[in-house]
C-alpha cells in the first residue's frame, strides 16, 4: 500500500465521519445517516471521475471503499457520546478530509496531464463537493457558498502541491505541505473569524 492509498483511505474515513456527524445532528434515522456519510465520502471524487472520464468511478472499482465508509459510519454512531462537542468534531474531521482530498484531486489531475488551472479546479471540486452534497441533503447552505474560507483553502493547497512538485520535492514532503496548508488556513480562518467578502444588491 502506497502513501497515496493511505491518504486516500484517511480522507474517506474523515469525510464519512463528518457526514455522519452532520446527519446525526439533524436527527436522521440510521439509514439516512449512512447515506449522508456515503455521499460525503464519495461525492467529490465521483464528480472528479465523471469530469475526467474515469469510468467506472473510483468506488465502483474498489468495493473496499464501501466497507471503509461503513466502518467509519459505525464508529461515528457508536462513539457519538464520546464526541461530545459535535460541532468541533465535525470541523476537525471535515478539515482533515478537505486537506487529504486536495492531495488526491491534485495528483489525479496532474497524472491526467491537465493544465495547472484545470488541476487546481479538479482538486478543489474533489475536496469540497462532498461537503456540498452533504449540506444540501441536510437542508443547509453549503459551507462553500457561505463567507467561510473553505474552497479557497483547497486552491492554495493545490497551488503548493504543484509548486513543490515542479521543484522536485519528495512526494512525502509535497503531501505533508499540501495538507498542512489547507488545514492551517481553515483553522486560522475559523479561529480568527476570517471570511471572504459577500456581494449583495439592494431591493
Amino acid at each position: 500500500m502506497t502513501l497515496f492509498n493511505v491518504l486516500d483511505i484517511l480522507g474517506i474515513i474523515s469525510f464519512a465521519i463528518s457526514g455522519s456527524l452532520v446527519a446525526m445532528r439533524k436527527k436522521l434515522d440510521p439509514f439516512g445517516v449512512f447515506i449522508i456519510a456515503f455521499a460525503t465520502s464519495v461525492g467529490g471524487g465521483t464528480l472528479r471521475d465523471v469530469l475526467i472520464g474515469a469510468q467506472p468511478v473510483f468506488w465502483m472499482k474498489n468495493t473496499d471503499i464501501i466497507f471503509i465508509i461503513m466502518g467509519s459510519y459505525f464508529f461515528a454512531v457508536f462513539f457519538r457520546r464520546k464526541l461530545k462537542y459535535l460541532n468541533k468534531s465535525l470541523f476537525l474531521f471535515d478539515t482533515i478530509g478537505l486537506g487529504l482530498y486536495t492531495i488526491m484531486g491534485t495528483e489525479i489531475g496532474l497524472n491526467a496531464g491537465f493544465h495547472p488551472v484545470v488541476v487546481i479546479s479538479i482538486a478543489t471540486m474533489s475536496a469540497s463537493f462532498g461537503g456540498v452534497i452533504r449540506d444540501i441533503l441536510c437542508n443547509e447552505v453549503p459551507v462553500i457558498f457561505r463567507k467561510e474560507i473553505y474552497a479557497t483553502a483547497c486552491v492554495f493547497g493545490a497551488m503548493i502541491y504543484l509548486l513543490l512538485h515542479n521543484l522536485g520535492f519528495n512526494e512525502t514532503i509535497v503531501y505533508v505541505a499540501t495538507s498542512s496548508v489547507v488545514i492551517t488556513i481553515r483553522i486560522i480562518a475559523v479561529v480568527f473569524h476570517l471570511s471572504l467578502p459577500t456581494f449583495y444588491t439592494k431591493r
